[in-house]
């Protein structure tokens, strides 16, 4: 199987409108689609918070947080929470653009000299913004990964950016919409050039300790674990195949792309925050943040490391999600204050399931 650190372009393309949630849904409507997520799609357990537009909370789980021992789901424990992570990169880049030290129609070659050139590919054709909204049609590293290989497995970024320079590019520069990890990879080491500074300081110092999340971080290189209360993570090969505990790994696969840790209660207060102009991005940046493209004919939006995505009860909501072996996660916030995220313990081998998961995302910010 490819390495599931994200959004899958297979997903991401596939996205559609969820199917209609009725504004008079039972108040445990969240609690519902938990327990069929664990009693009809299979996976281990399933957990969520949702914050509404007062910034009140409410936790749920189901399942089971640990298939070996029975022990319960940890309420909003801490997850790996893959291509979430992009946002974070993201926010950081914009920052620096606030800050007058990145141009977001720059080159990569202005910050990477000499860096992303390989097989028909030139860095100074490609944007920074490209970068962030996947139009600049890299080649994605994460399908020439063997996922089963990770868990004991350390890569340098570099080493990533390798594998997709070897790749001739899926189409021009700015010509569409495109899912690539390796987008980031770059955006991340542009970070370390312009700053000086390890891209994990620079996401703790401008965006974790600033709003106070405090059940997240960046894993150090050669952290394979979960540091806090956490559900048990499973990989499966296939719909029929045994899970296989994949909590302890090494994320450096995921690096700027995919490798954080944290618990669906701080993703909601930091999509949340992200929402509001001058709490993390000024103004500007965030308009420049929330400027999309088409995701295909599916209604979502791809801006710089959000996408937007329609609600069935009108209007839309901002998040990413992302996939890691062990983990998959959902979710967002909308301009009102709303915000849900859902995390269950193993990336399903049906996209049928993601979907289920996402219609639960959209029946909680439209009851």
């Amino acid at each position: 199987m490819a390495l599931a650190l994200s959004l899958s372009t297979a997903a991401v393309v596939g996205m559609q409108t969820p199917p209609a949630a009725s504004a008079a849904a039972p108040p445990d409507v969240v609690q519902q689609g938990l327990n069929a997520l664990v009693r009809t799609d299979g996976v281990p357990a399933a957990l969520a918070t949702v914050r509404d537009g007062r910034g009140r909370t409410r936790g749920y789980t189901a399942g089971v947080g640990d298939l070996a021992t029975g022990a319960e789901v940890p309420a909003d424990g801490q997850v790996r929470i893959g291509s979430n992570t992009k946002t974070f990169t993201a926010v950081v880049v914009l920052q620096l653009v606030g800050e007058g030290k990145v141009d977001l129609d720059a080159s990569v070659g202005t910050y990477l000299p000499g860096l992303a050139r390989g097989e028909g590919v030139d860095g100074s054709g490609v944007t920074v913004r490209q970068l962030l909204q996947h139009t600049s049609g890299l080649a994605d590293y994460e399908g020439l990964l063997d996922e089963a290989s990770l868990r004991n497995r350390y890569f340098e970024p570099r080493e990533l950016l390798d594998l997709a320079l070897r790749q001739k590019p899926a189409f021009a520069p700015g010509e569409r919409f495109g899912y690539s990890s390796t987008n980031y990879v770059l955006a991340g080491l542009i970070v370390q050039r312009v700053t000086g500074r390890p891209l994990a300081e620079e996401i703790d110092r401008r965006i974790v300790r600033r709003i106070g999340l405090r059940h997240t971080y960046f894993p150090a290189a050669g952290d394979r674990t979960i540091r806090e209360a956490h559900p048990r993570g499973y990989r499966r090969d296939s719909a029929d195949g045994p899970l296989t505990d994949f909590t302890e790994m090494d994320p450096s696969a995921g690096w700027a792309a995919g490798q954080m840790i944290s618990t669906n209660a701080d993703l909601d207060r930091f999509f949340t925050a992200l929402l509001v102009p001058d709490r993390l991005l000024p103004a500007a940046q965030l308009a420049q943040m929330r400027t999309t493209v088409p995701i295909g004919g599916s209604g979502a939006g791809s801006g710089l490391g959000v996408f937007s995505r329609p609600l069935s009860c009108g209007g839309v909501y901002w998040g990413h999600g992302g996939d890691i072996p062990g983990y998959e996660t959902r979710g967002g916030a909308t301009d009102d204050g709303r915000a849900v995220n859902i995390a269950v313990t193993t990336v399903p081998t049906d996209y049928a399931v993601t979907r289920h998961l996402e219609a639960v995302v959209d029946a909680a910010l439209c009851r």
